[in-house]
């Protein structure tokens, strides 16, 4: 039976980033743990354009056959992937999620806040 490889052996699941200055964009990328920067893609897994589009939606696609393969080959998620695969639905919602939808709630609130109290003044 093999056994699974070390931490520092093993492949993992993120954002490499792509696009010009102001207008990023994302591949879902396969890299090796150990030099996760150095370009060696091992396999691109899908892409994701965080900047609303005229319809004011952030477009996200994934092979989700191919990344269920790589969980069971034991790779391992950065939080921005797991973040993503949560909200698209084929991992549990991740806690950060939540957190990050609250603060924008709570900003968005203020906002509304000193708008009212300005239209008053």
């Amino acid at each position: 039976m093999p056994s699974l490889p070390t931490k520092s052996t093993r492949l993992m699941v993120r954002l490499a980033r792509y696009g010009c200055t102001n207008r990023p964009f994302y591949h879902i990328v396969v890299i090796p743990n150990r030099s996760p920067r150095n370009g060696r893609i091992i396999e691109q897994l899908g892409t994701y354009d965080p900047m609303p589009n005229m319809n004011n939606e952030r477009l996200l696609s994934i092979n989700f056959e191919r990344l269920r393969k790589r969980i069971a080959d034991g790779v391992f998620m950065s939080k921005p992937v797991e973040q993503l695969v949560g909200l698209a639905g084929f991992y549990p919602i991740h806690p950060m999620s939540y957190i990050k939808a609250e603060r924008q709630r709570n900003k968005l609130d203020t906002k509304q806040k000193k708008d009212e109290t300005a239209e008053e003044s």
